[in-house]
């Protein structure tokens, strides 16, 4: 394996005018060969149409460009919480939201869309984690699209669930369509909930036992700001941070990950976007000391 063969990519804003057509053509210019974006504001269940997001335009660029579309992601809105029960207005809304994300991932010709498992708040980890299953069961008896839900492992900030390999198979346990779930690992967020990075195999093989690596499906690429075992969850830019680029650069080259896009999703640097530079040095393999600061 080459590491030019790798899937690697940032998370790309989406926005007007040319919403999707931009996105796809952003990543282009940063080198990257994979990306992920929301398909509307995180924040609310505010979307627009998908016929006023150029997304015939974006697919011709991308097929222009030689991107393969299975490896594009598109990442759920936060607001969505089926760890969460106390509020069945909430939760009804939440299952029903995420219905149409579904729907819309499929609209961009898409099939991944990861998804915060969600907060156990005002129940235990364990109701937490039957909660999500019975959302998730919920969502997907109904749903006739091909998109692959990938549950993401967190950092186990206040009452998140998922901070665990052990956590993510209980879920998925649980689940009568299991076929239609994967999972996303984020490197900051191991890290955070006490994973030591360095030792990629080992983590490797610890998820082959615990979930099986054919779930594995998509890899957030990020430093930390915070030593290991912290449960903060704060991003830091590529071999500034806790991790370090080598440690970073193992994920990249790992055989076992060849086929799995890599996104980063570290800060802005001065506002001005640090993944082409970050992807650049990950492709070669060669840090750059004071490369941030040269932005």
């Amino acid at each position: 394996m080459t590491v030019k063969e790798v899937f690697l990519g940032s998370h790309l804003p989406m926005a007007a005018p040319d919403s999707y057509l931009g996105t796809c053509q952003l990543a282009y210019a940063f080198g990257e060969n994979t990306f992920m974006f929301y398909t509307g504001a995180p924040q609310n269940t505010k979307r627009t149409p998908l016929n006023q997001l150029k997304i015939p335009e974006g697919r011709a660029f991308l097929h222009a460009k030689g991107f393969d579309e299975s490896k594009i992601v598109v990442h759920a809105p936060y607001i969505i919480n089926l760890a969460n029960r106390a509020d069945s207005r909430i939760l009804d809304l939440a299952v029903a939201f995420l219905k149409e994300e579904l729907k819309r991932v499929e609209g961009f010709g898409l099939s991944l869309l990861v998804l915060h498992p969600g907060s156990a708040v005002g129940v235990t980890s364990e109701e937490g984690i039957q909660n999500v299953a019975k959302g998730l069961n919920e969502v997907l008896a109904e749903d006739t699209t091909h998109v692959r839900i990938c549950l993401e492992t967190m950092a186990g900030k206040g009452h998140e669930v998922g901070r665990s390999f052990e956590e993510l198979a209980a879920i998925i346990s649980l689940v009568e369509k299991k076929e239609r779930l994967g999972i996303c690992l984020d490197t900051c967020h191991i890290n955070d909930a006490g994973y030591d990075d360095r030792d990629v195999s080992g983590i490797l093989d610890a998820f082959d036992k615990t979930i099986g690596l054919e779930r594995l499906a998509v890899i957030h690429l990020n430093d930390s700001k915070n030593e290991r075992d912290s449960h903060k969850d704060r991003h830091e830019n590529i071999g500034y941070g806790t991790i370090g680029f080598d440690t970073l650069e193992k994920w990249v080259q790992d055989p076992r990950l060849t086929n799995i896009p890599k996104i980063l999703e570290t800060p802005a640097v001065a506002d001005a976007y640090p993944y082409k530079k970050e992807i650049e040095m990950l492709r070669s393999g060669r840090f750059e000391n004071g490369w941030r600061e040269k932005l």
